[in-house]
């Protein structure tokens, strides 16, 4: 027998459109997945009667729709009236929306996303979500923490059968690891740091302002999940110590290519730690850090002897390490952990668990 799950997707950029590619390629025989809302930044697709929108043809359409994106509270009355359970794909990282995914779930929306505002947050909408005693709906959040790879439901399973975490560390950041992995080498370089962000930033590994990387906001943001999610329950990703790559005189340029101009002034700065970091016969990477036995969570820029995994990094990979009680020789995790097409593949693999367990 064919289960029906209607889905309402929320997000048409690069990961959205990615997802909605992916989507109409699936063939399963178990699932049927049907699309009754698509919605961008300022206007939506929605059918009124919840007959499949066509995947084939949604961008023209949505693109001559006359339909204005619904409220949160008109969007739950609108779901709430399919005739199959409903899945809620936010592939948008708004404020707003994560702040009712609590309302969602509790009307019996379940929801798959990327999306780390509402569990990186303040502790009181975590704990508001994951104790959530009125929910109906599911809520899945794998690509939040390293787009496609499985480390949130790595670590779910390893205390979900008794094991104990240690400590996580890793290196979370695509745009940060490409930056060390070509600054700090095992071969000596005379690379400058403001020179690999610039080609960084054109090759389109950073955010359109490369301060939105450089300020460590971003891998706080996921340490403070996986925190969580492993029992050390920080406040929020400022309540802990986060090195920004940001020189202090230039946080309160105005624009980013002023900033990008000025950055090769203080190019110094961390060619100091680079070439101690070479003496002694390692490399820098930027890395999250979270010790559940010393209950210390951070952010930082460590050395690595070249040996280490972490220091043959390549390209803009994700590494992380998990040390439990049962995995004293730390368990590795390694891949590519940024991207549309695999943080939509993190997104569509939570979707089909969603809707194997509705």
């Amino acid at each position: 027998m064919v289960k029906s799950i209607n889905l309402a997707i929320i997000g048409t950029g690069v990961v959205g459109s990615s997802f909605l590619n992916q989507l109409s390629q699936i063939t399963s025989s178990q699932i049927k997945f049907n699309v009754i809302l698509i919605a961008k930044s300022n206007k939506s697709l929605i059918s009124q009667n919840y007959n499949p929108i066509d995947l084939q043809n949604w961008k023209s359409e949505i693109d001559t729709s006359s339909s204005k994106n619904l409220s949160i509270d008109e969007l739950i009355s609108y779901l709430s009236g399919s005739n199959y359970p409903v899945i809620l794909i936010d592939n948008t990282s708004d404020s707003n929306i994560a702040s009712n995914y609590y309302k969602l779930t509790s009307n019996g929306i379940s929801i798959a996303t990327p999306n780390k505002k509402a569990f990186s947050n303040d502790l009181q909408t975590w704990n508001q979500l994951i104790n959530n005693v009125d929910s109906k709906g599911l809520i899945y959040h794998e690509a939040t923490v390293g787009a496609g790879l499985p480390i949130i439901g790595t670590i779910n399973d390893l205390i979900a059968t008794g094991d104990q975490i240690e400590k996580i560390e890793g290196i979370f950041s695509g745009t940060l690891s490409y930056i060390f992995n070509e600054f700090s080498t095992i071969e000596s370089n005379d690379k400058k740091f403001s020179d690999v962000v610039k080609i960084a930033k054109d090759l389109g590994y950073t955010e359109p302002d490369p301060r939105d990387d450089l300020n460590g906001l971003d891998v706080a943001r996921k340490v403070t999940i996986l925190s969580r999610l492993s029992g050390l329950l920080v406040e929020s990703p400022t309540s802990f110590p986060v090195h920004s790559l940001i020189p202090k005189d230039l946080e309160s340029i105005e624009t980013s290519q002023e900033f990008l101009t000025k950055l090769s002034n203080y190019d110094y700065q961390l060619q100091n730690l680079k070439d101690e970091a070479s003496k002694e016969s390692k490399v820098l990477r930027f890395i999250g850090k979270i010790d559940l036995i010393a209950g210390k969570t951070s952010v930082e820029i460590a050395k690595y002897d070249y040996s280490h995994p972490f220091a043959s990094l390549k390209g803009s990979d994700n590494v992380i390490s998990i040390k439990t009680k049962r995995y004293q020789n730390p368990l590795i995790i390694q891949g590519a952990g940024a991207g549309s097409e695999v943080t939509a593949a993190g997104v569509l693999a939570d979707t089909i668990k969603i809707a194997q367990r509705l």
